[in-house]
């Protein structure tokens, strides 16, 4: 995705960390391939992580290399490496971790998942910088303005919904976006949004689906005597919550339980599981393989 002109530009220098992340068909002397490129540039491994899938035949590499000699920048580093890549037949990326992943959240009125991430962004506790909220309501404009952040209202309706994805689509060049979170954002996306952002776009739903879809899933819940509530965080395809899973978490939980009760515990593990599956995106570690993924945590 091509960087904005007034944004600042990293320059390279010493101390750089770099992510290296490449999947390809499963042959002998990858690792050799790629170790050798990056030790003739004078990046030593932090940490290394492969996967041999069987089901595919595919190999799939996360690497993460600091350079500590001569200053590399990561346009040099990709330029070294795509010979290597283009003779392993593979697709891969590089990341420079000094580029913070700029992360568009949008939220409707339930604003646990929303709360926890700016307040992790803010603790340095996820490795990504928040610049925008994106909201079908107004409920959480004081939050982003206490947060200095800008928020934006874009109403939607059956009607208005291609106006509606034209502004957001605005939103998300204007600020540069790299990634999509969906905290509880009750709008379904058309599936051009879904398409045109795939792999970009991440949301979180608590596990009762699919067995009590609609309102008040929590009383349903309560209602059948269920003993285990949970989340899962998946990446956004034109199918309705049945994109390619990232993360999911579960609760125990028994007849003492109140529904609010039980909703109030189901926030907490949507939270927790949406930020991890947030931080591990942002961080490279995710691998998105057609229906399925492969996740380096």
């Amino acid at each position: 995705m091509a960087r904005r002109l007034d944004l600042p530009v990293v320059s390279p220098e010493k101390n750089r960390d770099f992510v290296l992340t490449l999947s390809c068909p499963d042959r002998k002397g990858i690792v050799h391939a790629v170790s050798r490129t990056l030790l003739e540039h004078d990046l030593s491994f932090t940490d290394s992580q492969q996967f041999a899938d069987p089901s595919s035949g595919e190999y799939h590499l996360r690497i993460e290399a600091h350079a500590d000699g001569d200053p590399i920048g990561v346009e040099e580093l990709r330029e070294a490496l795509t010979p290597v890549a283009a003779e392993l037949e593979g697709q891969w990326q590089v990341h420079d971790r000094a580029e913070p992943h700029r992360l568009l959240v949008m939220v409707s009125r339930m604003g646990h998942c929303l709360n926890d991430l700016l307040f992790r962004a803010r603790t340095g506790q996820l490795p990504v910088t928040i610049p925008a909220i994106v909201s079908n309501h107004e409920d959480f404009r004081s939050l982003a303005e206490w947060h200095e952040i800008p928020f934006h209202h874009v109403p939607i309706t059956a009607d208005t919904k291609p106006e509606a994805e034209a502004q957001l689509r605005g939103i998300v060049d204007d600020h540069d976006v790299d990634t999509i979170a969906l905290a509880r954002y009750m709008q379904v996306l058309s599936p051009d949004l879904c398409r045109d952002y795939s792999g970009r776009i991440i949301n979180i739903h608590h596990s009762l689906l699919p067995s009590f879809k609609g309102a008040k899933p929590y009383t349903q819940a309560h209602d059948r005597g269920v003993k285990v509530i949970g989340a899962t965080a998946h990446y956004v395809t034109a199918d309705l919550d049945e994109g390619p899973i990232i993360e999911q978490d579960f609760r125990r939980v028994d007849h003492r339980l109140t529904p609010a009760q039980l909703a109030q515990q189901g926030q907490e593990v949507e939270a927790a599981a949406f930020s991890r599956a947030i931080r591990w995106h942002a961080e490279h570690r995710v691998v998105l393989r057609g229906g399925r993924t492969i996740v380096f945590n």
